[in-house]
């Protein structure tokens, strides 16, 4: 009877609007570091809904296992509500109840997971819900898009759909409109910097600021954004009032950090980032950052030296950002852009072996994606180009970029590394028709159709009856004359 009453149980669950219903997967994070980010919030971003960190915190503990621990954090999440929502407990209490079933649920304990299915239930009629056991609360759309958030790039599109349905019900809510102008920024980001164009997240960020010019989430971002827009000084501006307002605060820190390593001072970047660290060390994020310093700091130094032999103070930075980054990719297992800069410094060390055990690394993950696997690509194509000396290779690997069709930078550096290298071998009198017919193909990616066109006729002299170059050839000439 058991597994009957608990089958027909997991029929009602499975229609919660909750943590545990909203495809969270754990493969996605690495539980112990998100639990640690989702403390430093509760810790420190006093501004930030308690009830929400509360019920990540519950549901990224009992992805790690630790279902008491999770049940004490909805515990809290629960007292929050009271606090936060006196005259509306019920109807903000709805993800909490919902959390608790699952929970109770996967802890077979089912009279009590009944018990929250059954208040989900009465609250969603008294309130007169269409569906018995969710109710279309903008405040829960917010909610899960911030949980999306976290749990990264994979998740994004989908956070963006939930703040765009909770700004359709609340179009002025400041906390909406932080989530919304975050989210656009983090996918520009991922994919390609825009300008300040129309479109881009410059003016959502601007408009969360005058909404809640206290922000302490949108501010630092915004300042971000100003400086990728060219427009340094009043993000210069931005964070200096963030620092002034919110002191002692890793977020606002780190993003102060950013902002100023940008600028070119990384000597005060790294003051920032030593700050935040002594308040946060375990902060990937942060060590991250660090690293990132010491590797500018590393080049700045590689660049005046030209050909010489590494200096002392470039193989002390290099240790410096390599440490660090082994830390990352230790707390952080399923960040590849950090294990692709681990590798790349290793290989700036001579330390090949250990550059390709990480890429290898790498390569055996299962589920990239199409993003992550165009910079494994293009970085291990740059790593057998420049470090194995294997053009071959490298074409391989460039090629595997570009044919991944997701617009971004890497595959745009991809086809621009594709150009180079194959004009190199033009150059050494070592093209075939293959390399010329490569050539024309990267020429065409970047729109130069006159140019593609004279590779792929020379292509075509060395290998007259190729049908792919043909088509390709004449596809190009009906383009230049449509």
């Amino acid at each position: 009877m058991g597994d009957v009453v608990k089958n027909s149980m997991k029929k009602a669950l499975l229609k919660l609007d909750c943590h545990f219903t909203w495809v969270l997967l754990k493969e996605d994070i690495d539980p112990d570091e998100l639990e640690e980010r989702i403390v430093e919030q509760i810790e420190f971003l006093h501004s930030r809904s308690k009830i929400q960190n509360y019920h990540l915190l519950a549901y990224v503990k009992f992805l790690n296992g630790k279902k008491e621990e999770a049940l004490k954090n909805l515990q809290k999440a629960e007292e929050a509500v009271k606090i936060a929502h006196p005259e509306d407990t019920e109807k903000q209490s709805l993800v909490t109840w919902s959390n608790y079933a699952w929970l109770y649920y996967h802890m077979d304990k089912l009279a009590e997971a009944q018990e929250y299915i059954d208040k989900i239930e009465r609250t969603c009629k008294e309130h007169g819900s269409v569906t018995p056991y969710k109710m279309k609360l903008p405040q829960i759309f917010c909610e899960k898009g911030w949980a999306l958030l976290k749990f990264g790039g994979k998740y994004y599109e989908k956070a963006k759909e939930c703040f765009a349905k909770a700004l359709e019900e609340d179009p002025d809510n400041p906390e909406f409109n932080t989530g919304y102008a975050i989210t656009v920024y983090r996918l520009e980001d991922c994919y390609e910097k825009r300008s300040a164009a129309e479109g881009s997240s410059l003016e959502l960020l601007r408009r969360a600021v005058q909404l809640n010019p206290d922000d302490v989430f949108a501010v630092p971002i915004l300042a971000i954004k100003l400086q990728e827009s060219g427009n340094t000084p009043e993000g210069g501006k931005y964070i200096e009032e963030a620092l002034a307002k919110c002191p002692g605060i890793p977020y606002v820190l780190r993003y102060a950090a950013k902002f100023y390593r940008r600028k070119g001072d990384v000597q005060k970047a790294l003051k920032y980032l030593m700050e935040a660290l002594s308040l946060t060390p375990n902060s990937s994020f942060l060590h991250h950052q660090v690293a990132i310093c010491y590797r500018k700091q590393f080049y700045q130094l590689k660049q005046a030296n030209g050909r010489g032999e590494p200096t002392e103070e470039m193989e002390e930075l290099l240790q410096r950002c390599i440490d660090h980054l082994k830390i990352v990719v230790e707390r952080k297992t399923q960040y590849v852009y950090a294990h692709l800069d681990l590798a790349n410094m290793y290989a700036e060390g001579a330390q090949l072996e250990e550059a390709e055990e990480i890429f290898q690394r790498v390569f055996a993950k299962t589920k990239l994606t199409c993003l992550e696997k165009q910079q494994l690509y293009l970085n291990y194509g740059n790593f057998q180009e420049f470090r194995r000396r294997s053009e071959s290779e490298a074409l391989k690997f460039y090629l595997k970029a570009v044919e991944i069709e997701q617009e971004s930078i890497d595959r745009k550096k991809a086809i621009n590394y594709l150009k180079k290298l194959m004009e190199k071998r033009i150059r050494r009198g070592l093209a075939d028709a293959k390399s010329f017919a490569t050539l024309g193909f990267a020429h065409r990616l970047r729109e130069e159709k006159k140019e593609a066109i004279e590779c792929y006729e020379r292509a075509l002299k060395l290998d007259p009856g190729n049908e792919e170059y043909l088509s390709a050839l004449l596809d190009l000439r009906l383009s230049l004359q449509s």
